[in-house]
């Protein structure tokens, strides 16, 4: 049986979800995608993770989920942990990706609840468990009830804990607190859990997260790792108040759905051309002003586009 100590002590802190950049022929931009994470890595994020929600995966074909991750993976090499997003509401796509990427190397993959579908307890434990058995990697699972339609329930997780040796954590889109609270309870506190709720990353370190995985760090990797640094320096201080200073650039990128203001923002900078695929697209002029207006905080946009 594969030993995950190693890893589990790895992956922590800021795990970011890159998007995935486009062309304006709405071909994938590979040359933007290794800027991104190369930028990513120096500015401190503690793991890369791809074709997770903010990489837009049900806009792209299951090859192009595999040439992402592929490239992703070459353009760490290495540095830093990566983690892409394997999962699909098709189960036997979940599991050749993730296949796929155990074969390209990735330390671990992030498996989304599957959408849509709705499936049950029940369900979603025989989807799980026959995913995390095809592999030898570890899993990550991805609760997002907001996206899914469905809430994996506690029960239902340390099941697959108790399993699945693989099964190492959960990334927790839930604004439920005690949800995630229980989680740790019934799964042990050496069970990683990550938020992906942006507004909970500080709260979640709090209780004893392993990190989160935030669409926010897109646009300000730095103080979204830095946050996690300090906490584990004991910094409380500073951590709180990282927190309190992200707010706004966290309110203001979800306005819309991820990650449509964060492409908006990402263009502003000039680090994408800010293109997506229907049926998704950039805010209207109004929401982009008030991103614009709040980036700008952040961060040094170029002449002209900073009114």
């Amino acid at each position: 049986m594969a030993n995950y100590e190693d890893v589990k002590q790895r992956l922590r802190g800021s795990i970011a979800p890159i998007i995935t950049p486009f062309n304006d022929s709405g071909s994938i931009d590979f040359g933007t995608l290794k800027d991104l994470i190369d930028w990513h890595i120096e500015s401190g994020s503690h793991g890369i993770s791809v074709t997770g929600t903010t990489g837009e995966p049900s806009s792209l074909t299951t090859e192009e989920r595999v040439q992402v991750m592929e490239a992703a993976c070459k353009a760490v090499n290495g540095r830093v942990p990566f983690v892409p997003g394997s999962g699909s509401t098709n189960h036997e796509e979940t599991i050749y990706l993730t296949k796929k990427a155990q074969e390209i190397g990735a330390d671990a993959a992030l498996v989304i609840v599957p959408y849509y579908n709705k499936p049950s307890q029940h369900a979603l434990y025989k989807h799980f468990k026959k995913v995390a058995d095809s592999v030898d990697i570890p899993i990550i699972v991805y609760n997002i009830p907001g996206r899914t339609a469905v809430n994996m329930e506690v029960k239902t997780l340390a099941r697959l804990n108790e399993d699945c040796p693989n099964i190492i954590g959960v990334k927790e889109s839930n604004k439920d607190f005690e949800h995630v609270n229980r989680v740790l309870l019934n799964c042990g506190r050496d069970f990683l859990l990550y938020s992906g709720i942006e507004l909970l990353c500080y709260p979640m370190l709090a209780i004893g997260g392993a990190g989160y995985i935030s669409a926010t760090a897109n646009v300000a990797p730095k103080e979204v790792a830095e946050l996690y640094d300090v906490w584990a320096k004991g910094d409380v201080k500073r951590a709180q108040d990282l927190h309190f200073d992200l707010m706004p650039l966290n309110d203001v990128l979800f306005k819309e759905t991820n990650p449509a203001p964060l492409k908006a923002a990402l263009g502003m900078m000039g680090k994408i051309n800010p293109a997506m695929r229907m049926p998704m697209a950039l805010p209207e002029q109004p929401l982009q002003d008030e991103i614009r207006d709040c980036i700008k905080k952040y961060v040094e946009l170029p002449a002209g586009v900073a009114k």
